[in-house]
C-alpha cells in the first residue's frame, strides 16, 4: 500500500471533528485476552512499503505499545499476540438539499407585498476524504484474528499535517474498549 494512502487514512481516523472517528471493535468470543501475556508487530505491516518500514507504521507501533503495555502486556521477539495495521481510504461526495426559504417578490416582482413564494431546494455538494485505520491482534501460536478494532472518520487537512498527533489520539480511542489485561 502507498505511504501515502496510509498518511491519509491514519490522520482521516484522528481527525477532530465534533464527534470524532466512529470506532468499531470485534473480539473472538472464544479467546482469553487475558492469557496473553507479550506482543510483537507482524512483518512486514499491512502499513509498510514492499521494502521499508513507513514513517506511519513506527508511528502506530509506538502508540499501539503505549496501548498494550498500559494493559500490562510487553514487548517480545517471541510473542503471544501479533499486531498489524492495515489503512485504507476513499474519496467521498455526500449531497444534501437545503431549504432556500421563502423568495420574496414572486416571479419577476409581481406579487410583492402580498405574499412570498417558496423558494425550493438548493443541493450542497461535498467531495471529502473519508480513512479507515484497523488494529489486528492475532494469537501468534494458532494464527488466528483474536480482536480487531476500526476507527473510520473524515481526514482533515490539520490532520495531514501532523500525522502523530493524529495517531496518538486515535489509537487510544480504538483500545478503548479493549476487553484484555495480560494474566487476567
Amino acid at each position: 500500500m502507498k505511504t501515502s494512502i496510509a498518511v491519509v487514512l491514519a490522520t482521516l481516523l484522528l481527525s477532530a471533528c465534533a464527534s470524532g472517528p466512529s470506532i468499531f471493535s470485534n473480539a473472538d468470543p472464544t479467546a482469553n485476552l487475558g492469557g496473553f501475556r507479550t506482543y510483537g508487530f507482524i512483518s512486514p505491516l499491512g502499513t509498510d512499503g514492499p521494502e521499508y518500514t513507513s514513517l506511519l507504521s513506527q508511528l502506530l507501533k509506538a502508540a499501539t505499545a503505549r496501548e498494550l503495555e498500559a494493559r500490562g502486556y510487553t514487548p517480545s521477539d517471541n510473542p503471544d499476540l501479533l499486531v498489524n495495521f492495515h489503512v485504507e481510504s476513499k474519496e467521498k461526495i455526500s449531497s444534501t438539499s437545503v431549504p432556500r426559504g421563502p423568495a420574496f417578490g414572486g416571479y419577476y416582482g409581481w406579487r410583492s407585498g402580498y405574499y412570498g413564494t417558496w423558494g425550493g431546494y438548493s443541493t450542497e455538494i461535498t467531495q471529502y476524504t473519508e480513512g479507515t485505520l484497523t488494529v489486528d491482534l492475532v494469537d501468534a501460536a494458532r494464527k488466528q484474528l483474536v480482536w480487531e478494532g476500526t476507527a473510520v472518520g473524515r481526514v482533515r487537512e490539520r490532520d495531514r499535517e501532523n500525522v502523530q498527533a493524529a495517531v496518538d489520539a486515535v489509537v487510544p480511542l480504538i483500545f478503548a474498549n479493549f476487553p484484555g489485561q495480560a494474566g487476567r
